[in-house]
């Protein structure tokens, strides 16, 4: 018996990977977060599965669940919208797992970040613009931030910035990141990204507060920052250059 920890990527169903999908026919129990994971990926449970929506259970119901799988000898497939590793609250379960001995591996998914950038059509680090995004949150009631983690100090990087789970944030992050990146920054605010209702507000630190509460954005929706958004008098990038050799392209 393991437990598998699966993330179904951010809302189209087609964006699961092979291995997990595979994993939720073959599962005999299916644990998943029913506000976030799309009931197409949870019709592919096999018929005799036992299918539960976790959105209403509490960390113990959840292994609770699991143990009743464990002393039937069920495979379980953990179902966590995006990808298991980022604001996925599977650090606990396993923590659970471990201290019971059950096994379990985890089968990483898309991140609402690519989905974004995918959506937009927009590469995230640019030649002299940025070449490093920062994956980040601004603290909420469930959950508070790292004194060093502010945005304050995180913008001083300069960097792409992808701010989950706080649009309604969204004040404290204009002005915080503001004096670093100045008014003018682009700014993109993705609701639902890849869902059949997915949409994308740009704007600017300015401006965007504004056309965020016009289009009603309240929650599931990702905050993009950085130059890159709106750039287009960025350098090439070396590696297609016709005078840049390498193994794979020697100099004739």
């Amino acid at each position: 018996m393991t437990v598998h920890f699966i993330g179904a990527g951010p809302g189209a169903a087609d964006l699961i990977t092979v291995r997990g999908l595979k994993l939720i026919r073959n599962a005999g129990l299916v644990l998943y977060a029913g506000s976030l994971v799309p009931e197409a990926i949870v019709a592919e449970a096999h018929k005799d599965a036992r299918v539960v929506d976790s959105a209403a259970l509490n960390l113990e119901e959840i292994i609770d669940e699991i143990q009743a799988a464990d002393e039937k000898n069920l495979d379980v497939a953990r179902v966590h919208s995006g990808d298991p590793s980022l604001y996925g609250a599977t650090a606990e379960q396993m923590r659970r797992l471990d201290a019971l001995g059950i096994e379990y591996d985890v089968t990483p998914g898309v991140m609402a970040t690519s989905a974004a950038a995918a959506a937009m059509k927009t590469e995230l680090t640019l030649p002299g613009i940025s070449q490093t995004v920062v994956l980040t949150r601004t603290a909420v009631r469930s959950s508070d931030m790292p004194n060093k983690e502010n945005l304050e100090t995180l913008g001083k990087s300069g960097a792409t910035l992808a701010i989950h789970l706080s649009v309604n944030n969204l004040a404290k992050v204009v002005r915080e990141l503001e004096p670093h990146y100045g008014a003018d920054c682009p700014v993109a605010v993705v609701y639902r990204v890849s869902w059949p209702d997915e949409e994308i507000v740009r704007g600017t630190l300015d401006n965007i507060r504004g056309k965020v509460k016009a289009a009603g954005f309240t929650r599931t929706a990702l905050i993009l920052v950085g130059r890159v958004l709106d750039e287009s008098a960025f350098a090439d990038s070396r590696l297609y250059a016709a005078d840049h050799h390498h193994v794979l392209r020697p100099k004739a």
